[in-house]
């Protein structure tokens, strides 16, 4: 961190603070990346980054007041400027109604590692993807095709430092990789998240493709309207993410969302999905592991930097269908009367054992659609939650159990809530990539699920 290391930049800036109580939070970050186009790789690179945030914590006589200054590349001679203007934020502020005491209690493992230096990646991540990806671009020369994507991976070194005495640190691994692939067929698209690259299936994916661009290579076109419908994982997970997004325990007991309930208060304890699923956040879930314990650079309806530090746990979402947390802060506890659950960064949805296979589910279905993925999601009702967005590379009809060509692509009109209460099959879940909010969220685990009705409100142009 442009010459001090980000523990001690947390330890300086503490002890330079004249606040009534002092929260720094210090980020270490490397990030790693492959490009290719046309079967070649292009570029690739590794940057740094690094960021310091402090906010400084003012008792008044109605409560206390918090002032949150962040900046990038803060050097030794820069951090007292940075605490005086967290300060000075936080003189000019009302008491925040989200002030709590600061959280003196924390996950022993959290604190492990504290001293040690920051964890860091390199191009040396892609050691087993890169010989991979050359015999990918070989076949698909070969095969007249034409593979373009990315392969990303940051890690980033979290430093969470308290004047009540906590010292936590959290290591971040992030990796995400996408191939589209073109041909005669038109275009197709997959991706996975990874810690680490090592679970990467290169073959299976181009694979994966190239069936695709074969499928494609038949053209049906169809008009719009509702169909039954196979969602694959990735596109079930953009949609629950937005959904999980959404679910903020403030903004439900407010009466702004699909969540709150007729006449006040939340939907919690409502069943929501026709067949019994659970959508659930762990920080410990395997290859999917995150921060356990929160990290809030700032305060908002969803998240309090007075909750820095606080314990995260295992937590159902949506628990046998019914709706059971919303994401709270110790504030929005207090204020909708339900457990305190912070948000947590990843997601699984799960259905009852034994789910099908998306290729079994293809095999039994008589007449449908099959999508890749969606993209361009946006929001059009948050009463409703409904959203709408279009379909990309690849939505191809199913009859009698196989898939017979690719149709054109569509607009669709659906609220993921109201998907639930018309879940026709869940498959077998497994680890999964959003498309659409792939910059934002990696870590998902999803199963495909059918939609006996899902509404294709439009024909689109998009390819």
């Amino acid at each position: 961190m442009s010459g001090i290391r980000p523990q001690e930049a947390v330890e300086r800036a503490l002890a330079l603070s004249r606040a009534d109580d002092c929260i720094v939070i210090a980020d270490e970050a490397s990030t790693a990346n492959l490009r290719w186009a046309g079967n070649t790789l292009t570029t690739n690179g590794v940057t740094r980054s690094s960021r310091l945030t402090v906010i400084a914590l003012r008792g008044t006589g109605d409560g206390v007041a918090a002032g949150v200054v962040s900046r990038s590349a803060v050097g030794a001679d820069g951090i007292e400027d940075l605490v005086r203007a967290a300060e000075a934020d936080a003189a000019g502020n009302d008491p925040a109604e989200d002030a709590r005491p600061l959280v003196t209690d924390a996950p022993a493992e959290a604190s492990r590692g504290w001293d040690d230096e920051p964890a860091e990646t390199g191009i040396g991540v892609f050691e087993g993807l890169a010989p991979a990806l050359g015999e990918a671009f070989a076949a698909a020369q070969a095969g007249d095709r034409r593979l373009y994507g990315f392969a990303n991976h940051v890690l980033t070194s979290t430093f969470l430092g308290t004047s009540a005495g906590l010292r936590l640190r959290h290591d971040q691994p992030t990796g995400l990789l996408e191939l589209n692939a073109k041909g005669a067929g038109g275009s197709a698209w997959t991706g996975v998240g990874t810690p680490d690259f090592a679970d990467v299936d290169v073959p299976a994916l181009t694979g994966d493709l190239a069936r695709r661009l074969e499928w494609g290579e038949r053209r049906v076109d169809l008009p719009a309207g509702r169909y039954e419908t196979i969602l694959p994982p990735s596109a079930v997970a953009d949609l629950m993410i937005y959904l999980y997004w959404s679910a903020g325990a403030q903004d439900a007991h407010d009466g702004r969302t699909v969540f709150s309930a007729p006449g006040g208060g939340t939907r919690v304890g409502e069943r929501l999905a026709a067949l019994p699923v659970t959508l659930s956040s762990d920080p410990a879930a395997a290859g999917m592991e995150c921060a356990p314990f929160v990290i809030a650079h700032a305060s908002g309806r969803e998240s309090s930097v007075f909750d820095n530090g606080l314990p995260l746990a295992a937590t159902d979402w949506i628990r046998d269908g019914e709706l059971a947390a919303l994401t709270q802060t110790r504030h929005s506890a207090d204020l909708t009367g339900l457990p305190v659950t912070p948000a947590i960064d990843n997601l699984a949805l799960t259905g009852p054992g034994g789910g099908a296979t998306l290729e079994e589910m293809v095999a039994r279905t008589e007449r449908g659609l099959l999508l890749t993925c969606l993209w361009y999601i946006r929001e059009v009702d948050p009463q409703s939650l409904l959203l709408t967005g279009l379909t990309r590379d690849g939505v191809y009809l199913v009859e009698d159990g196989e898939v017979v060509g690719a149709v054109n692509n569509f607009r669709f009109n659906e609220s993921p809530v109201d998907l639930l209460s018309r879940l026709a099959e869940v498959g077998r879940t497994g680890p999964t990539l959003p498309r659409e909010w792939s910059d934002y969220f990696t870590r998902a685990a999803m199963p495909p699920i059918r939609i006996g009705d899902f509404n294709m409100s439009t024909v689109s142009q998009a390819s």
